[in-house]
């Protein structure tokens, strides 16, 4: 199918975001354009799944073409991260302008840095040190600067670390359902016993929905509806009463390599594990109180994790 009608929602990028995202904005009724660098992934109901190079202004304008909003949930590997985001941010911006549709940016707290524990608001100071926290501040003040420009209406919305149906690669992802599941060890970092927000990645598609769907939310930066933060450790439990087993758990005190993290992305993601070493607390309630969403329950997503991973390993086996 082609959609151009002019109520016309893009999402770019395929990753557990996007393909979250645009499944969501279906079920709410959108026409919905998905954009990858492939284009060849597995095909959805009423998703137009298209070929696309954001990383150019000739890409982007390509994929944006006809839309009404645009949803940015690309991403790249981790250790080019400094070198590609601008590239693509400055082509998506340009594009997104041209075309007169809205922008939804999909973002990280990496902007805060080192909170010593402080809960995070969005009203929480950007003191970023880090080469990635740095360069996540400059993306969102030129997004921000292009709303008050008048150039492109920005909505932002900030995400914990992902969990949930599809996630792979996070530090509640393939890592530890996988081997919950089949009696392996289960990879944990830092200190276990610090409260760490996780956010639900249907939670995480449902509010760049909501900010697509309501321009009352344009030109700010909103954190999207989180459960109450937890200790790793207690979720480890959860996960221990759901599969009726004790988990064989190992936890890095650094970044070094292990299972699926090889030696690149370690050393890539070294400047980030203060994340792992301080409590990492995300509040929502913002979001909540504007549109009326209520986070998705650690339980919940954790019943709905395990079903999916459950259905991945029956697949592979």
């Amino acid at each position: 199918m082609n959609h151009t009608e002019s109520n016309l929602h893009v999402v770019l990028g395929s990753g557990p975001a996007g393909t979250t995202l645009a499944a969501e904005l279906v079920r709410r009724g959108h026409p919905v354009r998905l954009v990858d660098r492939t284009g060849t992934l597995t095909a959805m109901t009423g998703v137009d799944r298209v070929k696309g190079d954001v990383s150019t202004l000739e890409g982007a304008t390509a994929a944006i073409a006809g839309a009404e909003v645009v949803y940015h949930c690309v991403n790249v590997a981790y250790h080019l991260q400094v070198d590609v985001m601008p590239r693509i941010q400055q082509a998506v911006l340009d594009a997104t302008e041209a075309a007169g549709a809205r922008l939804v940016v999909l973002d990280t707290l990496y902007p805060y840095g080192e909170t010593h524990g402080d809960v995070m608001t969005e009203d929480t100071p950007w003191r970023a040190t880090t080469l990635k926290g740095r360069m996540r501040a400059e993306l969102d003040e030129k997004y921000l600067a292009a709303h008050r420009g008048g150039r492109v209406r920005v909505a932002l919305g900030r995400s914990a670390d992902f969990v949930g149906p599809g996630v792979l690669n996070s530090t509640l992802g393939a890592s530890v359902f996988l081997p919950a599941l089949t009696g392996g060890e289960v990879l944990t970092l830092g200190d276990i016993d610090l409260p760490h927000s996780y956010t639900d990645i249907r939670a995480v598609a449902a509010g760049l929905a909501t900010l697509g769907e309501s321009p009352r939310g344009d030109g700010r930066v909103w954190h999207l509806p989180t459960a109450s933060a937890l200790t790793t450790r207690e979720v480890l439990g959860m996960i221990e009463d759901r599969v009726g087993a004790a988990l064989k758990v190992v936890t890095l005190d650094e970044a070094r390599p292990f299972g699926p993290f090889d030696q690149v992305f370690m050393d890539a993601y070294a400047e980030m594990f203060y994340q792992h070493t301080e409590p990492q607390i995300m509040h929502s309630g913002a979001f909540e109180a504007a549109f009326g969403a209520i986070p998705v329950p650690m339980g919940d997503t954790l019943d709905a994790t395990l079903t999916w991973y459950r259905e991945l390993l029956t697949e592979r086996a």
